[in-house]
């Protein structure tokens, strides 16, 4: 194994000079360097920061990439994005992902899925696919399989309105959570740009106590949301139910069947994903679809999900192992009759790379987007988005660049939560506060 700073020779030459056939097949350059940009978004839509970095070749060629949801300071992510680069990825041929993936993976004597490792190298790895179809003039979608799909459906969580229109004072926005008229409102107004789907979480607040079993009074106003939310769709559109993985086995149950008669696409992580046995018993227990997978890395941990009855899949490429384990992950949701929606509550970097992913598999259902002018700005020239559809990119690989103005513009915050924010008191099964309400000054 190398050691900090050695560099891997290339696979291509580490124990025969390949014949001249065989050297037109491959890359002749190599991964040189990387640099890592943290910018934090303002109102902290899509995290507490944004991870991305530039990956630059010998010849002076660059990809970018991005991470997703490292559980540290920024500053101690950036940190972790160095280390495994000199240790374990520079000097390689950017084509060979396969061979970076499980160097990384075996990395420390480890060899299983590790959320913050994986995060580190999916960054990465989409980085070489970017630089990967730059050198070859392609798209990334076209390197793994062709075009499917022209064009991607995408759904939106229902932000309050100051996400969309930064002239507009966050302390005045309605709580599109908790309010079921506020929800529909803001239903209308995504419908009015063209979407025909929207998620909205109004369970309660995030705990770290686990799965714990909700109130009546956060049952009741779950399913007032989804009639308020329904009744503004009618048949137009698709209601997406996310729970964050809050809820008790039983609890869950309890919900699913309070839900059903709204018809939601999908159930999104109904118990902790630590709690995949416990899955089982939803799935079994409801007509709604479940889905899960933001917080999944590797198609190890997505098999035990399909295992227990999961209907629609959710990698985030920003944390899943990168592009090519993504595809892997689809590919085996199709052998399970299972949909592929990937997760994007990040930047538009992991966007573009899950994008590509998505218009080249057959199973692929919709796309997460967040379409607020920091995330349209934060790269030059975004992907096209119409009518809440993205189109299929034409660009060579990944297709985007980063804007180091807008990066520049909003710093690193280190007071910002690492991602989103945990409530640190244990709850009670008859809890009545919001989050807003448990965080207020006592």
């Amino acid at each position: 194994m190398a050691e900090p700073g050695q560099r891997y020779p290339a696979n291509t030459t580490d124990y025969h000079s390949p014949g001249p056939e065989y050297r037109l097949q491959c890359l002749p350059m190599r991964l040189e360097s990387v640099s890592c940009h943290l910018t934090s978004p303002p109102g902290g839509i899509g995290g507490g920061y944004l991870l991305l970095l530039e990956v630059v070749t010998d010849d002076g060629m660059v990809g970018v990439g991005e991470c997703y949801g490292i559980p540290f300071d920024g500053n101690v992510a950036v940190s972790m994005v160095e280390d495994v680069f000199e240790r374990f990825i520079a000097g390689e041929e950017p084509n060979n992902v396969e061979a970076m993936f499980r160097r990384v993976y075996s990395a420390g004597f480890t060899q299983r899925p590790d959320i913050s490792l994986m995060g580190v190298f999916s960054g990465i790895e989409m980085a070489c696919w970017d630089i990967v179809g730059k050198a070859l003039d392609r798209p990334v979608w076209a390197l793994l399989g062709g075009r499917f799909h022209p064009k991607l459906r995408t759904y939106t969580y229902l932000f309050p309105p100051s996400a969309h229109d930064p002239s507009l004072d966050p302390g005045d926005d309605p709580d599109v959570y908790h309010d079921p008229q506020a929800a529909a409102d803001q239903t209308s107004y995504y419908l009015s740009l063209g979407f025909t789907a929207v998620k909205q979480d109004p369970v309660g607040p995030y705990s770290f106590q686990g799965g714990r079993e909700l109130s009546s009074i956060e049952l009741e106003r779950s399913v007032a949301n989804a009639a308020a939310i329904r009744q503004v769709l009618a048949d137009q559109g698709d209601l997406l139910f996310g729970t964050h993985g809050q809820m008790s086995t039983g609890s869950a149950i309890r919900l699913a069947s309070r839900l059903e008669p709204y018809d939601p696409l999908w159930l999104e992580e109904p118990c902790p994903p630590d709690q995949l046995f416990s899955l089982r018993r939803i799935c079994q227990s409801t007509t709604i679809p479940i889905a899960t997978g933001e917080r999944l890395t590797t198609a190890v941990e997505f098999k035990a999900a399909l295992d227990a009855g999961v209907a629609v899949v959710q990698p985030d490429i920003g944390r899943v192992g990168g592009v090519w384990e993504m595809r892997k992950v689809a590919s085996l949701a199709g052998l399970y009759n299972a949909q592929l929606a990937p997760h994007i509550y990040c930047g538009p970097v992991a966007h573009a790379a899950a994008a590509h992913v998505s218009v080249a598999c057959p199973n692929f259902l919709i796309l997460e987007t967040i379409q607020t002018p920091f995330h349209r700005n934060l790269v030059v020239d975004p992907l096209p988005w119409h009518d809440g559809y993205l189109y299929c990119p034409n660009r060579p690989g990944l297709g985007v660049q980063l804007n180091h103005d807008t990066i520049a513009a909003n710093p690193y915050r280190p007071d910002r939560p690492l991602h989103l924010n945990m409530t640190n008191v244990a709850l009670p099964s008859d809890n009545t506060k919001t989050v807003n309400e448990l965080q207020a000054p006592s």
